[in-house]
């Protein structure tokens, strides 16, 4: 199990995220007639605040230009620790698409990763305009999105939770000493970890293969080969690609669509639950469709129903659980060539 190579940076991602709710904070100054005088935007970096304070401590002369300046927010994580309440089975399944193949994905593991968000000025009414523009969006929680594992395009919600707030003041020393304040925010992401995720449908059959030959001597070379594969009966990637414009009765076999453009002759198309397939495409709005395909039954359908294309995109996407038909084809050969199952090809 351990030695097999995988990083999808769901860490790095949660990090990242993480960093940038709080990227775009500013603050105003205003002077005594309440009219705004200055804005600035409030630096964040990732780091431990400890860093940023040992840099004040040494820069010891108020008057140089090059010193650290307040407000500044720095963020770093913290703890990592595995979450039973959000556990599921360790055998546990879904299916996932990569686009072209189906795959079979063990679900994820639950951790929460902790987050300090430290908030560091000068004045006490700056940390108070930076905790007011976070606070509100924490009941206690906010959600994040996030491309956790994008070969199968798995995007979740990451409920990000605020723990609790705490607040410093490390002024000690004289007047020429630089006093900070300090709003430490404490934060849970609750994020999940995915594992190895397999470069095949291992475990998921989506191609049979039968080669026959005409004697049962061992050695003897194929002649004709059957292959069957799954077919959809229903849309599974919603491509909406026509619509009716008008009423049609279980008997019409010439429709009238907005656009026949991205059909083609041969194309299963469905409409509600009846499978059709198209004969001829006379011109750009009306088709000629043989009705009740892959026996389903042929039915009225209203305007404006949708018309979706059932096609191999479709088709690997079909799971164990539904009904689907299959496509068959046959080959003869006269090669002399026998299928290797090692090397997935005739020899």
């Amino acid at each position: 199990m351990l030695g097999t190579y995988f990083y999808h940076e769901i860490l790095r991602k949660t990090v990242i995220g993480f960093g940038t709710l709080f990227n775009d904070i500013r603050i105003r100054h205003k002077d005594g007639t309440d009219r705004s005088i200055s804005e600035v935007r409030v630096p964040l970096a990732y780091g431990p605040m400890q860093k940023f304070l040992a840099r004040l401590e040494q820069q010891e002369d108020l008057n140089r230009a090059t010193q650290l300046t307040l407000p500044r927010m720095s963020f770093e994580t913290n703890t990592i620790s595995y979450d039973s309440t959000r556990k599921a089975g360790v055998t546990q399944t879904f299916k996932a698409s990569d686009g072209t193949n189906l795959r079979k994905v063990y679900m994820p593991v639950p951790y929460n990763v902790g987050f300090e968000l430290n908030i560091m000025t000068k004045l006490n009414d700056d940390a108070l305009q930076i905790v007011e523009q976070i606070l509100p969006y924490f009941q206690p929680s906010f959600n994040l999105s996030i491309d956790l594992v994008n070969v199968i395009g798995e995007k979740r919600d990451i409920p990000v939770v605020l723990d609790n707030i705490s607040f410093t003041d490390d002024y000690e020393g004289d007047y020429a000493t630089r006093r900070a304040l300090i709003y430490t925010l404490n934060f849970t992401a609750k994020t999940y970890i995915f594992g190895p995720i397999a470069d095949s449908t291992e475990g998921l059959i989506k191609k049979v293969q039968v080669d026959y030959a005409a004697d049962t001597r061992i050695g003897t070379k194929r002649e004709l080969r059957y292959t069957a594969t799954p077919k959809a009966l229903k849309d599974y990637n919603d491509d909406n690609t026509a619509t009716l414009t008008k009423n049609i009765a279980k008997s019409t076999t010439r429709i009238t669509i907005n656009d026949s453009s991205n059909l083609a002759i041969d194309n299963r198309i469905i409409i509600d639950t009846e499978i059709m397939k198209v004969k001829e495409i006379p011109d750009g709005t009306t088709i000629v469709v043989k009705r009740g395909w892959d026996n389903t039954t042929a039915a009225s359908h209203l305007e404006n129903a949708s018309i979706d294309v059932l096609s191999t995109a479709d088709n690997v996407l079909v799971d164990v659980d539904d009904d689907f038909g299959f496509d068959g084809t046959i080959e003869d050969f006269t090669d002399g060539k026998t299928y290797s199952p090692t090397q997935r090809t005739d020899v």
